[in-house]
């Protein structure tokens, strides 16, 4: 019997290639969760390959209102080039969940809107 490679490997070689979060920049942290929210909210609204078992536009709305928390908060800690990205995501999102609802919510009233202002 042969020893699977992976197991044998020696566990310090892994530890290398890890990063400790607490090298990580804040600014880095704050881009990869925002990326994160950013992309659930456009699969749940309906923006991916199989849009009609992948919409749900309750979850949507919880992921979109978190990424507004987020960017709005951190946005000035971020930079401009940073901020305008994640805000034209975040725009894109607001809008694609009025597109996809049904009964769309009364302007200002929308996910994430009570952070970012009314969006259209």
């Amino acid at each position: 019997m042969t020893a699977d490679p992976v197991s044998a490997a020696d566990p310090h070689d892994v530890t290398d290639e890890i990063r400790d979060i607490a090298d990580v920049p804040a600014v880095e942290v704050i881009n990869t969760v925002a990326v994160h929210l950013l992309s659930a909210a456009a699969v749940k609204v309906g923006l991916a390959d199989d849009p009609d078992s992948q919409t749900d536009l309750d979850e949507a709305r919880k992921l979109i209102d978190a990424l507004a928390g987020l960017v709005t908060a951190s946005a000035p800690s971020l930079g401009d080039h940073h901020a305008r990205a994640l805000r034209d995501g975040l725009r894109t999102v607001q809008l694609a969940f009025r597109e996809a609802s049904p009964f769309p919510d009364e302007h200002g009233k929308g996910p994430g809107e009570k952070w970012t202002g009314p969006v259209s």
